[in-house]
């Protein structure tokens, strides 16, 4: 069965199978939040992206293989309730934005805008999303077999920008940020997978920028 990117709490995972890269998505916690399991299919080497909850089922996803890391995406609390438990079992290292590194319960290797994150063969970029939290980011793998594939944590959800709780000041940053670091970069197949619900495309969500921006939300 292909790859639809709808998973239900305590449900299976959704898989996609690329060429050098194998993608897990489950949901867990009482908020849905998405985890997803990035597998370097050349060398067998595992990311985790936000040990949001549920920690048994987390380790059960990666399996004998382990985690070399977890990337947490942001500091909110329902993205990292499992990541102790995580990277205690597994010896993974912990990676964040260091504006949101030290919300964690753990200490966290850092990273910035441009920068990459490996797994294995496959890199990762990291792109700095001023807005939901200072130090949210998102990782972009660009395959070079089909289109790129972006795991947007809480800042870009189909329909709109992650929440920015009526501030226009975060408001205008991150919706700046989501276009001239994603829209204006990035083309319309590229597939985004985000931190909860379901998933979408560049291409699907780009006519919606203006009424984004007219809202303010």
């Amino acid at each position: 069965m292909s790859y639809t990117g709808d998973v239900t709490r305590g449900g299976s995972a959704d898989v996609r199978e690329l060429d050098e890269l194998t993608i897990s998505k489950v949901s867990v916690g009482p908020h849905d939040n998405n985890a997803y399991l990035l597998r370097c299919n050349g060398t067998g080497e595992q990311l985790l992206v936000d040990a949001a909850n549920d920690a048994p089922t987390l380790l059960a996803l990666a399996g004998d293989p382990g985690l070399a890391t977890v990337v947490t995406t942001h500091r909110h609390g329902d993205h990292w309730q499992a990541l102790s438990e995580v990277v205690a079992a597994t010896g993974a290292t912990a990676i964040a934005h260091p504006a949101d590194a030290g919300e964690l319960p753990v200490k966290a290797e850092t990273v910035e805008e441009g920068q990459t994150v490996r797994v294995g063969q496959v890199e990762l970029e990291v792109i700095h999303l001023v807005g939901h939290t200072p130090g949210s980011i998102a990782l972009l793998y660009r395959d070079p077999h089909g289109h790129p594939h972006l795991f947007t944590g809480d800042s870009l959800f189909p329909g709109g920008v992650g929440n920015t709780w009526g501030d226009p000041q975060a408001f205008a940053s991150l919706l700046r940020d989501v276009e001239t670091k994603i829209f204006d970069r990035l083309p319309d197949d590229t597939w985004f997978y985000p931190g909860h619900g379901k998933d979408s495309t560049l291409g699907r969500e780009r006519p919606s920028l203006p009424e984004w921006r007219a809202r303010g939300w």
